[in-house]
């Protein structure tokens, strides 16, 4: 079983990444939101990964985060809701978005993705509403692998982001330019060196 893979974003397309790991080239089906924080071609990523097994195909999803694959498994347990599917949900909500959709029993929130209809978005939050508070602890600050999407109110990397986004980057462009900058610098890192960093991963 492949659990996570180490290596350098060689490929993307609409739905899928390949990493190569030492000259293995891995195909992985990913989420919109994970293939924007994979960055751009010759970057070094961590995938964390789930590997799907039928009598037909054999498919390595990937995800940022062990959050992420969590959730996917949890999607996926439900009725009516494929690969396919718990994908297109993860492309349209972040796990902290996803999990307070459940908590709430807001289908609505859930419905906006791709394919879900408003029958199974009700099935998906009442079933997982019960295990939506065992996930809390995987939403985190963006920087720490959680989940990229979120940054506190406040912050120096939420600072950085709207710098970004004021020069005129995309605000997907610009989390994913300012996620790397954490990463790189650590979480204690001042405005200006996260602006600094952010607007080099930005502008690459």
């Amino acid at each position: 079983m492949i659990a996570k893979l180490t290596g350098i974003l060689d490929d993307t397309g609409p739905d899928w990444a390949v990493i190569d790991v030492n000259g293995v080239g891995y195909l992985v089906q990913c989420s919109a939101k994970t293939l924007t924080h994979l960055g751009i071609r010759g970057d070094k990523v961590v995938v964390h990964t789930e590997m799907q097994v039928s009598e037909t195909d054999q498919r390595l999803i990937g995800f940022t985060s062990a959050g992420e694959r969590a959730w996917f498994r949890l999607l996926t347990a439900v009725q009516g809701v494929g690969s396919k599917v718990a994908l297109a949900i993860l492309s349209a909500l972040a796990i902290e978005e996803l999990q307070r959709a459940c908590a709430n029993g807001d289908a609505a929130m859930v419905a906006r993705a791709n394919g879900v209809g408003p029958k199974l978005a009700s099935r998906i939050v009442n079933e997982l509403k019960d295990k939506a508070g065992g996930l809390a602890g995987y939403v985190s600050p963006a920087g720490t692998g959680a989940d990229i999407g979120y940054t506190p109110p406040g912050s120096a990397s939420a600072d950085a982001l709207s710098a970004l986004q004021n020069l005129g980057f995309k605000p997907a462009v610009a989390s994913t330019a300012v996620a790397k900058a954490v990463e790189e610098l650590g979480e204690d890192a001042g405005l200006n060196d996260l602006v600094r960093v952010a607007l080099k991963r930005a502008a690459g």
